[in-house]
């Protein structure tokens, strides 16, 4: 449900109409058996109310046809087979279900979001017209799995704090000495490679992305 609640909005709202939706419904049962209208209503503080109700509804009632609803809804079956399963449920695309399977079931799935897909093509990790769907596939392939976790998370503090999408920090780049900055114009007047470095060397080039996250989630 938060992957669902966090499109298009930010992580605080996400989180507001995560709890607004808990509050108002006590089950998982009385949200798939309720109005759409009352769902939007609770998660309005989230965005886009109508889209994602009518998303969540489906969702809900797809995953009680296999069961009850809970918090062991999706566990007990392999990593493959839910990843399968989710894959079949209405709206869920691959980055929705790979979200679910890393922070909520801690398997090694390794989600593509539009900021990982942009460090991803900046930095030659995949082909530059590479879809999102095709990096997460290739990214899944190559990461070893004990560090999906944090260079997924990693790779979104960096696209959010230096490698933004109009206007990229590449002087304040940690990883400005081996990126090939693909898909980037030189930047006019930029100062000489080496003195930029020596400029970073002297400080802590990740204090701006904040400090490494310690809880993987709630």
């Amino acid at each position: 449900m938060l992957t669902i609640l966090s499109q298009h909005t930010s992580d605080v709202n996400r989180d507001r109409a995560y709890a607004d939706l808990r509050r108002r419904f006590a089950t998982w049962d009385e949200v798939a058996d309720a109005p759409a209208p009352a769902i939007a209503s609770a998660v309005r503080r989230g965005g886009l109310g109508a889209t994602k109700a009518q998303r969540i509804k489906a969702v809900l009632r797809e995953l009680r046809r296999g069961g009850a609803l809970g918090d062991s809804t999706l566990r007990g079956s392999s990593a493959e087979e839910t990843w399968r399963r989710l894959r079949e449920l209405p709206g869920v695309g691959p980055k929705t279900a790979a979200c679910v399977l890393l922070f909520s079931l801690d398997e090694p799935y390794f989600p593509v979001d539009t900021h990982v897909h942009r460090v991803a093509k900046r930095l030659g990790l995949v082909p530059e017209r590479a879809t999102a769907a095709q990096a997460q596939e290739i990214l899944q392939a190559v990461v070893p799995p004990e560090a999906v976790y944090e260079l997924h998370m990693q790779l979104i503090r960096h696209g959010r704090a230096i490698c933004r999408a109009p206007r990229p920090l590449c002087e304040e780049c940690p990883l400005l000495d081996i990126c090939p900055r693909i898909g980037l114009s030189r930047i006019a007047g930029r100062r000489d490679a080496g003195a930029r470095l020596a400029r970073l060397a002297r400080r802590d080039p990740l204090r701006r992305t904040g400090p490494q996250a310690s809880a993987r989630r709630r």
